[in-house]
C-alpha cells in the first residue's frame, strides 16, 4: 500500500481544523463515517470527478502508516482500494499542505511529487 496519502479539502475547513486541532472531516467524510483519502496514483481522478472547477483547495500530505489502524484500505472507484480514516486527524501531522490551484483549462495544477 501507498506510504504517502493525499487529502482534498477547501482552505477554510484546513484553517479551521488547524486552530481546533483537528480534522473531522468535510461534509462529506461526515456522512459516510470516515475520512476519504487517496493515493498519489488516484488523487487527481478524485480532484477531477469531486472538485471539478472549485477553487480555494488545499492538499495535505499523510504518512499513511502513522495514521495506524483507523486507516482501513478499502473498495471503492472501479474496485480500486481508498484509503479511509475511520477517526479524527490532528493536522500538524500532515507532512506538508499545499494550495491546489486551478490551471488556465479548468483542471487543478498538483505539486511537481506527490510525495
Amino acid at each position: 500500500m501507498a506510504r504517502t496519502i493525499y487529502k482534498i479539502c477547501t482552505e477554510t475547513a484546513w484553517r479551521d481544523a488547524e486552530r481546533a486541532g483537528r480534522f473531522d472531516g468535510a461534509p462529506i467524510d461526515l456522512a459516510d463515517g470516515y475520512i476519504h483519502f487517496s493515493t498519489g496514483e488516484q488523487v487527481k481522478e478524485t480532484a477531477a470527478k469531486h472538485f471539478a472547477g472549485q477553487r480555494d483547495l488545499l492538499l495535505a500530505a499523510f504518512d499513511a502508516e502513522a495514521l495506524g489502524g483507523a486507516l482501513r484500505w478499502e473498495a471503492s472507484r472501479g474496485g480500486a482500494l481508498f484509503p479511509h480514516l475511520y477517526a479524527t486527524v490532528d493536522p500538524s501531522t500532515a507532512l506538508w499542505v499545499k494550495p491546489l490551484t486551478l490551471g488556465t483549462d479548468g483542471s487543478h495544477i498538483f505539486p511537481a511529487a506527490l510525495s
